[in-house]
Formats: C-alpha cells, structure tokens, sequence
C-alpha cells in the first residue's frame, strides 16, 4: 500500500500549528502531521503530513491559502521496510571512549569501550547525528581531563543517550534525563533498561527545567541539552539558576551560523565559551558557569 507525503512551508509558529489541525480533519485522514521549525533563521515552518489514500489536492490547495501557506507538494512514496533500511544504513558509531550500536551490530563491541544499544526503530539520537555526536565527543574529552560531575540532567534527552553515557562512566552520580515528550520519555525507559542502566538514569516528562526532581537536584555539574537554537536561547537563563558555579553546559542541536547568537545568550547569563566544535553543518558548544 502506497503512503503519500504532502509538505509545505509558512510563516509562524501559530499558524503552522492551526494549519496543522486543520489537515487533522481533513477525510481521508492523515496518518501522521508534524510541524517543524526550518533551522536557518528565516522565521518559516514547515507542516507535512502522510495519508494511506492520495488526499484531496483541491483541499489541501484550500487550506493551504486559508493560512497563507505555499501550495502543498505531493509525494508517493515507495513502500520501504524503514526498520531494515535504518539497519542496513546505520553503522556503529565511536565518540572516543563511546560505542553506539544497534542490536544488530551486537557482535562488533570493541572489548574496553563503553557500548550503548540503541534501537534503530529510533534513528535521531542514535549517536549518526552530528549533534549527537558533538556532544559525545565533548564529554569523553572532559572526562579525558578529569571532569567528574556527581550531578548530571539531559534536557531534550531524546532516546538519553548522553544521559546513558554519563552514568555508565559516573557509577556514583546522579543522572536525569527529560523530555518534553511522553513518547520519547517512554523510549529513554527502554533504552535505559537494554543497558542495563535501571535505577541510574531518572526518566522525566518536562519542559526545560520545569519539574519538580530537577529542581530536587539542581544544581548540576553538568547538563546536556541537544535541542533547538530558539529553545537553547530560551532556556539560557533558567540554565544559569540550575548549573552550579564552575559547572559545565554542553549545547548542540544548533546550526554552525547559529552558534554565535547562542554563544551570546549564555555568556550575558554568566557563562564563558570553553569549546566548541563543528561538525558537518552541525556545532556543539561547551560553556561554563563563571
């Protein structure tokens, strides 16, 4: 059975929702909508949406102008086995001390590093992505150096990869990992348990900070937060109220253009740039609380 994708792009967060929820009614109905800001400071969002019947072109060119959208492009796609492909196409990846895998490259765990199993039914996060592994490499650098934070928060943990390699190298810490997704939360869950990470790692649903087992603990030695540059920027002072003196953030999830402006938000909240690193189009960014 085919699955058709139909994309487009719009000014604004609000209308990008509404355009949204508006497909959501549509019959037939979609599979799947998703809203996502384009990362290049053009103030546009992009909305697509997948149908398992070809939907109604005239309708979509009507809700599209009914928000001031571009006109919708429609797409078939061909049928895939997306969990094989993902296997097929994700190899290991290192960062340093760290091996993240998938099960089925369970036989190549090199004998002294420290693994991670990570799904591949859940491809971003895995470690394959530039930010991801930005900051992989940032930290094994730091522990390199002799950094032993005892408290650690993954803010926007995702499949809490960062969470999961920071407690299986700091068997003393205290390590929590949150999502403002309860999906992602549950997919933390049973990462955490494949690594045999249960009771180490703290899985939260929250905003940013906003919970009370983060306020518990604060403030932190060491907080990774591998979003986006708008909520980066936004979570710069609350990062401020919850990092202890001389402790560290590593940011990524933001663009090479971008990592000046979040350079910015975070030095005028009281943090020094301690290291940075581009990889690809991709930029992580160490900074510590003066």
């Amino acid at each position: 059975m085919p699955t058709y994708s139909a994309l487009t792009t719009l000014e604004g967060e609000d209308a990008a929702v509404a355009l949204a929820n508006a497909i959501e009614r549509m019959d037939p109905e979609p599979t799947g909508v998703g809203v996502f800001e384009i990362e290049d400071d053009s103030g546009l969002w992009e909305v697509g949406a997948y149908f398992l019947e070809k939907p109604d072109m005239v309708m979509l060119e009507v809700i599209a102008l009914a928000f001031g959208a571009k006109p919708f492009a429609l797409s078939e796609l061909p049928e895939i086995d997306w969990v094989a492909k993902v296997r097929r196409e994700l190899s290991p990846v290192e960062a340093g001390r760290f091996f993240v895998f998938g099960s089925h490259d369970a036989d190549k765990v090199p004998a002294g590093r420290v693994a991670l199993q990570i799904e591949a039914t859940v491809a971003f996060g895995t470690g394959h992505h530039g930010t991801t592994l930005g900051c992989l490499r940032a930290f094994d650098r730091l522990f390199d150096g002799g950094f032993r934070p005892a408290c650690v928060a993954d803010i926007g943990a995702g499949t809490a990869v960062l969470a999961m390699a920071a407690a299986a190298v700091l068997p003393e810490a205290r390590v929590i990992a949150s999502d403002i997704d309860a999906v992602a939360v549950e997919v933390a869950v049973a990462n955490v348990g494949i690594n045999g990470l249960e009771g180490r790692v703290e899985c939260l649903e929250a905003a940013g900070f906003g919970h009370p087992r983060l306020a518990e603990a604060a403030p932190f030695d060491l907080v990774f937060a591998n979003i986006l540059k708008g909520p980066l920027i936004e979570l710069a002072p609350d990062m401020a109220a919850h990092v202890a003196q001389g402790g560290l953030a590593i940011l990524s999830g933001l663009l090479v253009v971008q990592a000046e402006a979040v350079t910015a938000a975070y030095v005028a909240e009281g943090f020094a740039l301690e290291g940075r690193e581009d990889i690809g189009e991709w930029s992580t960014l160490v900074l510590r609380r003066q």
